[in-house]
């Protein structure tokens, strides 16, 4: 085969001749050459589909695909969906059914269902799910995609909400359009002209010194002009992390790695050269040293300390402790105890981390994706040597997060090189890479008792547990503060004693993701209160209902809590339960090897930071020329936050929805509102949001010498107040302009009400606090241990439902993660660090999911709203596996539930009844 080829070549319509290598992969002829970014790419191996394109008329996947392939060939992509800027039917469909959260998968979604509804218009639910099955997204759970693809027949988009009803309408993203028609920008897609490419040598050791070579010598062989970075160019602190106090990480390495994927150097040059370099031969020399893998060798007395100065290797412990849970234990009717351990499980976003970096004016300028803009300038600034007012973080898009893009990455690699060289940088991770250096879930060893009286009720419970945070500190602090508080789940517990330890390994850096270790500590918590009600007599859901928290009750950090909603949660849940008991007995009096269990679990998550300043600003302004312009820095990466608090803002100043112009974050131009994580953004940014616009009106009617319940219009130039007798006018072009630009501008910040934890965790270590509780029904196979979950039904207190279509989402979303927690994701280091040996949920895993959306309104929240991302993970994997003990009486104690680990516990419960 030639080294150059000319293929000719049809993409969306238009004929393209190309001078190109034939082997390249047709995903980066598309994206690069080409300029259509709409194509995305996930992985360069097929495992994902994010690349799905369209030749002649059948899905394939454009990274596996070489450009001569396609030689004569008819491509489509994304783009070419819709015509003359308008979304045709599917895309429609998608941003109608709010099929689109973070966005990265969706054009793959698009393309693979537009091949299936060429062949098929009216699809089957079985039809659609086989079509996208090749198809990865981590964010939704698949649901709102299917409907959407078998709703692509009904055209049209939906109405916009009248004024002042904004909150609790089915509103699509409004930043959704884009990510229908393939333009949105993530971090790979922005390529400056003359930008370099950056790619990073990382240790392959878990724990090794190392030593540099000749790397002039090594940089003069190569075919080009190569520029070779390392830890001696940086100007700044070599040290940056998420918790300031606790920054041990080193951006690049000097002379020792603490983990596999750890950076000791960095090359940039054109994209060529860096495309094909060896890094095999770059020079350096590793002296390999005995690694801890686990926390229980870490713990161990002669144990190498990986940080001098961190005793025992535990970063930190959190404590929490009321009444005397031994003696309530000693003197328990029932007391049930047990042991379980959880694995890694990697955040498996679609979106490599990506970026590019460049120098403007003296300002660093970095757009990459994050969740955490304002941390990245300033973790970034200190490591280069800047003030934070010359670095300035622009977010692209982000494909998933869920916690690990809350941590630097590449920014302060490619700031490196930009200000450095002068010339643009970009860095774009490949999927080992990224699931090789990023964080992951804190694995766990955790113990438990709990107890109960002859009448069921909780009496006290002892709960520890050592949190594997790897090798750096990452949120490790939070995690180990924020489990105690959470591990009693929402119940009433009067005597309580809960520890947990971040402790360090040589093992991959654990972070953020979905629930900061609650959702571990709820599986122990979970579990053990099954066993309770069965020694007590009680109906399972029953139990959790006699123990449920109410309005008045103190938590077990004695604070008073109101706003509620876990008893409201499990209320929801009992006309499915007793049905879901009736299949299932039905089911199993027919007999065979498959059996139907059901299961129930609860959770509860303390919305923002653990007894910390947590505060969000948000600019609100009009222009002389009639804009209404929300400036707002909370990341949305797919949870709807660009939606959600617009929706707010729009009905504390009343006017309509869409008349709100975004800015979103951006360092330059956005106030801080904080970091996407812990479900702060609704109740916190929400609330910021709440009193700009509240601020705003009040200006208003000050002005126009109106009452409280005036409707105002803007209109033009002018604003309209009326109130029924009286209508003034405010020209806006007469008006003084601010320095922000605006004629009118309202800024406000709101910082929840909390308090700190003493010694023994008392205190108020949140203002808002969000419940839930979720039913799965699953059938197991006795013979084989494998699992298929049926149903669940998730009932979850939202206090303020502002938009219902958003709520389903990310139910969704957060149940799907929290089934591949329960049935298959682990993490191991060098052996799944792709998509095809780390299994995430594909259509096919996905059971029937019912939503049950309950407000009670909390006091604190924006017009009563909490928070819910974090939340609907919690539940999941306990409930499910309650419902496989129910089934087979598998008593698990290890996560996933693999069929070999299901069927060994099958085995150990038949051997025990036999043993009697």
């Amino acid at each position: 085969m030639k080294d150059v080829a000319n293929p000719h070549m049809t993409v969306n319509g238009t004929p393209v001749t190309l001078d190109c290598a034939p082997g390249r992969r047709l995903s980066d002829v598309l994206r690069i050459d080409l300029g259509l970014t709409g194509t995305k790419v996930g992985c360069d191996a097929g495992d994902c589909g994010a690349c799905t394109v369209l030749m002649d008329g059948a899905p394939v996947c454009a990274c596996l695909t070489p450009v001569a392939h396609a030689r004569d060939a008819r491509i489509e992509t994304v783009e070419g969906l819709s015509r003359d800027g308008t979304l045709y039917a599917l895309q429609q469909a998608f941003q109608r059914h709010g099929a689109a959260q973070c966005g990265i998968c969706t054009p793959g979604m698009l393309m693979a269902a537009t091949a299936l509804l060429r062949k098929q218009p009216t699809p089957t639910r079985e039809e659609v799910e086989a079509a996208l099955g090749g198809v990865l997204c981590r964010c939704t759970g698949y649901a709102k995609i299917i409907s959407a693809a078998m709703d692509a027949n009904q055209a049209g988009g939906a109405s916009s909400p009248e004024t002042g009803a904004a909150i609790g309408a089915r509103l699509p993203r409004v930043d959704g359009a884009a990510k229908v028609a393939g333009t949105e920008m993530f971090g790979a897609d922005h390529v400056p002209p003359d930008a370099l490419s950056v790619r990073a040598i990382r240790s392959p050791h878990s724990a090794a010194g190392f030593s540099l070579g000749d790397i002039a010598g090594w940089a003069a062989a190569q075919p080009g002009d190569l520029h070779v970075f390392t830890a001696a160019d940086l100007p700044g602190e070599n040290s940056f992390g998420v918790i300031p106090p606790f920054a041990d990480q080193p951006a690049l390495a000097e002379g020792h790695v603490r983990m596999r994927g750890e950076v000791v150097a960095i090359v940039a040059g054109d994209a060529a050269l860096i495309e094909t370099l060896d890094l095999g031969s770059f020079p350096v020399t590793w002296q390999v040293a005995d690694h801890l893998a686990t926390s229980e060798a870490s713990r161990q007395r002669d144990a190498p300390l990986i940080h001098p100065d961190r005793e025992g290797n535990i970063l930190i412990t959190g404590k929490v402790c009321r009444g005397d849970p031994e003696d309530a234990i000693a003197n328990a009717a029932h007391v049930a105890a047990l042991e379980f351990r959880t694995s890694h499980v990697e955040h498996a976003y679609i979106e490599p981390e990506a970026g590019v970096a460049w120098m403007d004016r003296g300002t660093l300028v970095i757009q990459a994706c994050t969740q955490a803009p304002v941390m990245d300038r300033d973790d970034t600034a200190r490591v280069l040597g800047l003030a934070p007012e010359h670095v300035r973080i622009i977010p692209s898009a982000t494909g998933g997060g869920f916690g690990s893009k809350l941590d630097l990455s590449l920014q302060p690699l490619i700031g490196l090189v930009a200000l450095k060289t002068g010339r643009p940088a970009r860095m774009v991770y490949t999927r080992a890479e990224s699931m090789r250096s990023t964080t992951k879930r804190h694995p766990a060893k955790m113990t438990a008792r709990i107890a109960a009286d002859a009448q069921g009720h909780v009496t006290g419970m002892e709960f520890d547990g050592d949190f594997d945070t790897g090798a750096y500190a990452s949120w490790g602090p939070t995690v180990a503060v924020r489990v105690p508080v959470h591990a009693s789940g929402p119940y009433r517990i009067p005597s309580y004693h809960a520890e947990a330890r971040a402790v360090h390994t040589n093992g991959p850096v654990s972070g953020a993701f979905r629930g900061f270790g609650v959702p571990q500590a709820a599986i122990v918590q979970e579990t053990l209160f099954d066993e309770l009600a069965v020694k007590a007599g009680i109906d399972r859901l029953a139990f959790r209902r006699l123990n449920a928290l109410q309005d008045g009750d103190l938590s077990v950090c004695g604070q008073e809590l109101q706003g509620v909603g876990i008893a409201d949660c499990l209320d929801a849940l009992q006309d499915p339960w007793a049905s879901a008991l009736r299949r299932a007995a039905e089911l199993n009096a027919l007999g065979g090897t498959v059996r139907r269990g059901i299961g129930v679990a609860s959770c509860w998550y303390g919305c923002g930071n653990t007894a910390l300043p947590n505060p969000s600003t948000v600019r609100l302004g009009i222009t002389p020329d009639g804009r209404l312009v929300l400036h707002q820095g909370a990341t949305d990466i797919g949870q709807g936050s660009n939606t959600v608090i617009a929706q707010i803002c729009a009905d504390a100043v009343g006017l309509p929805v869409e008349q709100v112009d975004l800015v979103g974050p951006d360092t330059a131009l956005t106030p801080d509102c904080g970091k996407t994580s812990a479900s702060r953004q609704t109740v916190i940014t929400g609330k910021a949001a709440m009193l700009s616009g509240a601020a705003l009106r009040a200006d208003i009617l000050a002005r126009s010498n109106m009452g409280d319940d005036a409707k105002i219009s803007l209109v033009g130039t002018t604003l309209l107040v009326t109130d029924g007798e009286g209508r003034r006018i405010i020209d806006l072009a007469g008006l003084p302009v601010d320095a922000h630009g605006y004629v009118l501008m309202a800024e406000q910040s709101y910082d929840p009400p909390t308090a700190p934890l003493d010694e023994n965790g008392q205190g108020r270590p949140y203002a808002v606090y969000g419940y839930g509780a979720q039913l799965v029904e699953l059938d197991v196979d006795m013979a084989l241990g494998t699992v298929k979950v049926q149903r669940i039904t998730a009932a979850h207190d939202l206090g303020r439902v502002i938009n219902p279509l958003l709520a389903e989402g990310q139910i969704e979303g957060g149940i799907a993660q929290g089934l591949g927690m329960a049935l298959m994701e682990e993490y191991i280091p060098g052996r799944t660090e792709n998509l095809h040996d780390y299994l995430i949920p594909t259509t096919g895993d996905m059971p029937e999911i019912h939503s049950i959306l309950i407000e009670k309104p909390d006091p604190e929240g924006p017009m009563g709203a909490k928070g819910l991302g974090e939340h609907v993970l919690i539940p999941t994997a306990p409930a499910i596996l309650n419902a496989i003990r129910d089934a087979s009486g598998a008593r698990l104690t290890q996560l996933p539930a693999l069929p070999h680990r299901v069927l060994a516990a099958i085995r150990a419960a038949q051997k025990g009844a036999a043993d009697g």
